[in-house]
């Protein structure tokens, strides 16, 4: 069994560099698992997030099942509702979106979850989740029905962060949304990163090497890309 916090713990202590592939089955069929896995399989990506902000319950089980025929890498289950949680992964980032005031996301969720959790063979990782403005509103803005962080509010989103990490939460993830228009700028991410003391996620609106190095340099512990690995071939190419 794949003990995937700490793997995270360990990267983190050798100053690897992680990077994560988000796929959405909403966006992506099974038919196009074996190709776009083989991709991920040749590049330098550690780990396979699954989820999306509304999928169908019947969807996330195959898409799962497919996936884990085709990479050895491990595959976490990155919820938008209980109905995507599926004990074929290998964990599941139990998330908390603690930048929103929303309680069904802050702590309903989490509850209806638990009767399909419990005996699970998931390993379950708890993550303070926060949304971060980009420049326009995303999916889970609107699933949500909370307004993202201010950009310019860095002092905010660094004590929320680490309100996160004095509730318990393992890791930190800065979501800036799929699509987004800014990715989460170096500033945000280096003042999180020096007030915590656990592994920094950051994601959303990265789409080529630079800004991808740019999220690293300034103190990701791991990166999140979606659709620019699967559409950008100059960006994937730079990857492998």
């Amino acid at each position: 069994m794949k003990n995937i916090y700490q793997d995270i713990l360990h990267a983190v202590a050798n100053k690897k560099r992680l990077l994560a592939v988000l796929l959405d089955p909403d966006k992506l069929s099974i038919n196009q698992i074996p190709e776009i896995a083989s991709k991920i399989n040749r590049s330098i990506v550690t780990h396979i997030l699954v989820g999306g902000s509304i999928i169908e319950e019947s969807v996330m089980d195959p898409f799962v099942i497919e996936l884990k025929k085709q990479t050895e890498l491990p595959i976490v289950i990155f919820p938008g509702d209980i109905t995507q949680i599926s004990n074929h992964a290998d964990g599941l980032l139990f998330l908390s979106l603690i930048s929103g005031r929303n309680p069904e996301f802050l702590i309903e969720k989490q509850v209806q979850s638990v009767s399909k959790l419990r005996g699970s063979n998931l390993e379950v990782i708890p993550t303070g989740y926060l949304l971060i403005e980009n420049g326009k509103e995303t999916a889970v803005q609107r699933v949500s029905q909370t307004n993202p962080m201010s950009r310019g509010n860095t002092s905010l989103i660094v004590d929320t962060a680490k309100a996160g990490e004095l509730l318990g939460m393992k890791l930190i993830y800065l979501e800036a949304g799929s699509g987004a228009t800014h990715p989460i700028n170096r500033e945000i991410i280096s003042k999180v990163k020096a007030d915590l003391n656990m592994p920094l996620i950051v994601g959303g609106g990265i789409s080529n090497k630079k800004q991808l190095d740019t999220a690293y340099t300034a103190g990701a512990d791991m990166v999140v890309i979606g659709t620019a690995f699967e559409q950008n071939d100059a960006f994937f190419n730079e990857l492998i």
